[in-house]
């Protein structure tokens, strides 16, 4: 039997880069960074933390599709996930009410816990002083 767990990996890194790319972009394309710093503190967050978040989702996004770092920055960026929780909790479960509900958030941070324990997958950048033992390694 084939050993597909790297490419399962692959797969699920470039899924949560791709979205986390993707939500960043939209706080700074269509929210407006200024926006989304007065959103954030409209519901309680610092403004600075917008900055952070902006930077996790767009700049982590982005070294995850690269496969660098792949389980600290899925780790790290599962901590934006559960800051938003909160924001959406008295939306409800489904995503698609008024607010977005709180089903989406939870799911992301499943998947990124999964992508951290999993690891790079395949095609994942090396980098020379990187010593990981990674999930590709042991693939045919």
């Amino acid at each position: 039997m084939t050993n597909n767990a790297a490419y399962a990996g692959l797969i699920l890194r470039l899924a949560l880069g791709v979205m986390f790319i993707s939500h960043g972009l939209m706080k700074v394309l269509v929210f407006t960074i200024p926006g989304t710093v007065g959103f954030f503190e409209s519901i309680g967050y610092p403004g600075w933390l917008a900055y952070l978040v902006i930077l996790g989702e767009v700049g982590g996004g982005a070294l995850l599709i690269l496969g660098v770092y792949t389980r600290w920055i899925a780790l790290a960026n599962t901590l934006i996930l559960l800051g938003s929780i909160p924001v959406h909790w008295g939306s409800g479960w489904m995503f698609s009410n008024e607010g977005g509900g709180w089903e989406y958030p939870v799911f992301l941070v499943v998947v990124s816990v999964a992508v951290a324990l999993i690891g790079d997958g395949a095609y994942a950048l090396r980098l020379p002083w990187g010593t990981e033992k990674r999930v590709s390694d042991s693939a045919p």
